[in-house]
This record gives structure tokens, C-alpha cells and sequence, in this order.
């Protein structure tokens, strides 16, 4: 049995932003299933607090104040969580990295710093818990300078960096390295140092036993210009140290023989209730209901990275194709607009709920004939998964975790039923409206429709198979760490 430290700034089902939180809300609970002693170290969000009610906690004194830790666990499981609060760091409400205005809170990286701190006292087994890990593993900048602040510490655990999307790195100016009281050895271009500015991510680059990211072609990726963010130099010296594993889905929440959240089950054996799901999904967003319209969906941020200006740009010529097309996201303001526009103009055609809403995602997919995921890169992505275990074949750019669980209906997968989705290369308007002419003729030819639906219902991607896989990181980062000593 392992004693893992798992430290995250987000788990599903007590805040949600993003991807992260599903693998935060997913992995702990595949490990504790395994039989391993599994802890959550996240931030004590006042949103977060208040679904609890009222929980027990420990106050610490602290070199900058007291600091209360509250003791929970995971809803629904029996997975420790450990909330970390400090007066002034996370009492507030909403996003939990952006203010009202949009823009990151100001003082991000002192709230994220404390996160960090705590998180490697824990570790060191100084806050009277009686428990220490034998591996931290550790999750996107937020919790980037923990391997750096464990390097210095005696008999430390072994460390894992998780790379959810390396374009999201931690960047604050030089004078805040300063403020947080860092050792000054780490203000340097080989360890925190990044063109002048302190860089959380790098903590966990540099510093970490072993580096992984959610896909394993988003390991290779990011090793060359394209995708490296800046980071590439430094991830091709430390590739001997650097994997890729492919995120797992929650196969109970998103199961459509069993999910609560959508009107009609169905499975494998018996689709009935596919169509069903699609004519409510019409019937919710007042499209025009007809079952041979092919519905094309969306379900994500309305930003660049995940190409709805691509999307924007091919939706007059969409117009002319016997479609119809619904988005739920939301995301930079100028998308926004230009989708509530194509919305007022086709009504019937073009649904849009703006903001993110769970059950109504499940009918999406539920209902949805194909989903669109033209990411210019994907470091894992999990719609496409949760697409293909409900029948709705993805369209997707072949980059990152798409390319990787996602196999093309090119002839030579539709003879030997590997198809399971559309894949294309270019980012470009012309190449992603190509993937939807083709995918449209396969979704009128009936017969081989039914056996791209079904090869990617047959799929596994379960959280177990990525767990295991997890545990073998666990294992080198122990043999790295070792070697050290």
C-alpha cells in the first residue's frame, strides 16, 4: 500500500473549472479502490466550504499567520481531503483563479504559494496529523513549487508533476519572488527563473522526480517548439524523466445505461434510447425536431485553443449542410457575441447556452449525433471519450489526447473496426469543414454509422487502467528519488 499526497487547486465534484478537477475528482478514488491510502490537499474555496456545512478542523500558526485546515472527504467516497484556508487567501466566492473583471486575482501567487507551503508541511509530517506520504504527487502551476521547496528538505517523499496544459505556467513578476520569501538559490534560469519573471511551473519541471502530462503524444509534443510553450528546451533535457498517460473517464457518471442526468437510457444492444435523447436535445434548445438531421455539438471553453473561431468561420457554409448545430461553453467575449448572433439569425438550426451546466452537458452527449473538438492542442481532452462511450462520434484535430483515443473511419480502420471517430490534421477553416462533409456521409450511410458508434462504445477508458499506469510512475519516481539519497 502506497501513502500518496495528492495536492490540486480543484476535484470534481467541490469545484470545477476545467479538466483538472474531473482527474482530481477521478484518480484518488481509482488509487483508493486499488487499495492504496490516497489524501486530498486543495484550497478552501468559501464556495467550497459552504456546500459542506460545518467539518471539523486543525489551526496551525504559520510563519505568515494562522492557518486552518478543514477535514473532509471526497462526496460520496471515503477519501481524506484536507482544505487549506487562510483569512484573506480563498474566502471568496466565484472562479477561483479570476475576478469578476476576468482577469487573475491579483494576488494568485501569494494564495498559491500558501497552498504549496502547507502542502509540503504535510508532507514532512509537521502538522500533527501522523501521516506522511511516500509520494506528493503534484498538479499544474498552482502546486508547482512544491518539488522545488521539498529539494531542500531531508528524507522528503518522492514527487510526481502532473502537466494538465503547459500553457497555463504561473507567470508573476520578479518582485513577487522576493515577497514570498523563496530561497534565493531558486531565482535562477535553472530552477524558477523565466525570462525575468518567477515561474511556479517551473518548480515542478525542474525540480520534480519524475514529469508527466495527460496524454502520452502530448509528452512528445511539447518537447518541440509548436506545443513547448517556452519550456521545450528544458522538457527535452528532462525527457529521460517524462511520460505521458491518458486520463480515464468516471465510467459511473458518464455510463448511458445509468446516468440520472439524461431522460432515456440506453446501451450497446439497444440504441432506441439514443434517439430519444436526440429529440429532447431538440426539443430543449427549440430546434427544429427531426431525427435525420445530423446534430453537431459543442461543449467547452469558447477560446482559440479549442478552435470555435475555426468553428465561426465554416458556420455560413454549416448553414448550407443539413445540420444543426449546439454549443454550451462560454469564453472570450468576442466568441460569445458572434455566437448569440448566428443564434438570433437561425434559431432553429443554431442553439447556444452560454456558462457550464452538468446535466445539460450529459444530454449533449446523449443526444448528439457528432461532437466537434478542433483544438489547436489538447493535452488529454475527455469529451471525445465521453462522445465515443455515448454513441456520438467526435470530429477532432489529430493532436494530443485526441490523436491518442480517437482512431480515424479512413477505409482501412472501417475494414478492420477500429473507426471510432473523424480525424483531421490542419488547423484550418478548410480542413475541419473536410471532416464535417465526411463525417456527414458516414452518418447517412446507416450501416457504417452503427459500427463507428459501436467501436467507440466497446471502448475502455476506465480510470483503473490509467490508476495502474499511475502507480508504475509511482514506483520510477521512488527509484529516482532513491538514487539520490
Amino acid at each position: 500500500m502506497k501513502k500518496i499526497l495528492f495536492v490540486t487547486s480543484e476535484a470534481y465534484p467541490l469545484i470545477k473549472t476545467g479538466g483538472l478537477a474531473d482527474v482530481s475528482g477521478s484518480l484518488p478514488i481509482a488509487l483508493d479502490a486499488l487499495g492504496h491510502d490516497v489524501r486530498i490537499v486543495m484550497p478552501a474555496y468559501a464556495d467550497v466550504l459552504a456546500s459542506l456545512g460545518d467539518l471539523p478542523s486543525k489551526r496551525i500558526n504559520q510563519a505568515g499567520g494562522e492557518v486552518e485546515i478543514f477535514e473532509t472527504e471526497l462526496p460520496g467516497t471515503s477519501v481524506p481531503v484536507w482544505l487549506v484556508s487562510h483569512q484573506g487567501a480563498f474566502d471568496r466566492s466565484g472562479n477561483p483563479y479570476l475576478a469578476e473583471n476576468g482577469k487573475s486575482w491579483p494576488d494568485n501567487a501569494e494564495r498559491f504559494s500558501l497552498l504549496c507551503r502547507v502542502s509540503v508541511e504535510i508532507a514532512m509530517n509537521r502538522m500533527g496529523f501522523g501521516w506522511k506520504p511516500e509520494i506528493v504527487h503534484c498538479n499544474d502551476w498552482q502546486t508547482g513549487l512544491i518539488p522545488a521547496l521539498l529539494e531542500d528538505e531531508g528524507d522528503r517523499p518522492a514527487t510526481v508533476y502532473t502537466i494538465h496544459n503547459l500553457a497555463y505556467q504561473g507567470l508573476f513578476p520578479k518582485e513577487l519572488f522576493q515577497k514570498l520569501g523563496l530561497p534565493q538559490h531558486f531565482w535562477s534560469y535553472n530552477a524558477l527563473e523565466f525570462w525575468d519573471q518567477l515561474c511556479f511551473l517551473k518548480g515542478g519541471l525542474v525540480y520534480a522526480d519524475r514529469i508527466n502530462t495527460v496524454s502520452p503524444n502530448y509528452a512528445v509534443e511539447i518537447q518541440g517548439k509548436e506545443f513547448g510553450c517556452g519550456m521545450d528546451g528544458l522538457l527535452k533535457e528532462r525527457k529521460d524523466r517524462l511520460s505521458g498517460i491518458i486520463n480515464g473517464i468516471d465510467e459511473e457518471a458518464w455510463n448511458p445505461a445509468t446516468d440520472p442526468l439524461i431522460p432515456h437510457a440506453f446501451e450497446l444492444g439497444n440504441m432506441a434510447g439514443k434517439d430519444a435523447n436526440k429529440a429532447a436535445l431538440q426539443k430543449y434548445f427549440k430546434l427544429a425536431p427531426d431525427k435525420n438531421v445530423a446534430v453537431i455539438a459543442m461543449v467547452g471553453r469558447t477560446v482559440q485553443q479549442k478552435g470555435i473561431d475555426l468553428v465561426i468561420e465554416i458556420l455560413p457554409k454549416l448553414m448550407d449542410l443539413t445540420v444543426q448545430l449546439a454549443i454550451l461553453g462560454s469564453g472570450e467575449k468576442k466568441y460569445e457575441q458572434t455566437l448569440k448572433h448566428w443564434n438570433s439569425l437561425y434559431p432553429e438550426r443554431i442553439a447556444l447556452k452560454l456558462g457550464y451546466d452538468e446535466p445539460l452537458a450529459h444530454l449533449i452527449e446523449a443526444g448528439s449525433d457528432l461532437f466537434l473538438m478542433p483544438s489547436r492542442f489538447e493535452p488529454c481532452g475527455l469529451n471525445q471519450m465521453y462522445s465515443q462511450r455515448y454513441g456520438t462520434v467526435p470530429i477532432v484535430r489529430c493532436v494530443g489526447g485526441l490523436a491518442d483515443t480517437v482512431e480515424d473511419a479512413n477505409p482501412a480502420n472501417l475494414e478492420q473496426g477500429k473507426a471510432s471517430g473523424i480525424v483531421f490534421r490542419e488547423s484550418n477553416a478548410e480542413a475541419l469543414l473536410q471532416a464535417v462533409t465526411r463525417a456527414l456521409e458516414l452518418f447517412n450511410a446507416k450501416t457504417e454509422w452503427k459500427k463507428i458508434q459501436k467501436t467507440g462504445m466497446k471502448k475502455d477508458f476506465s480510470w483503473k487502467q490509467s490508476a495502474i499506469k499511475y502507480l508504475d510512475l509511482y514506483a520510477l519516481a521512488e527509484q529516482d528519488r532513491q538514487s539520490l539519497v
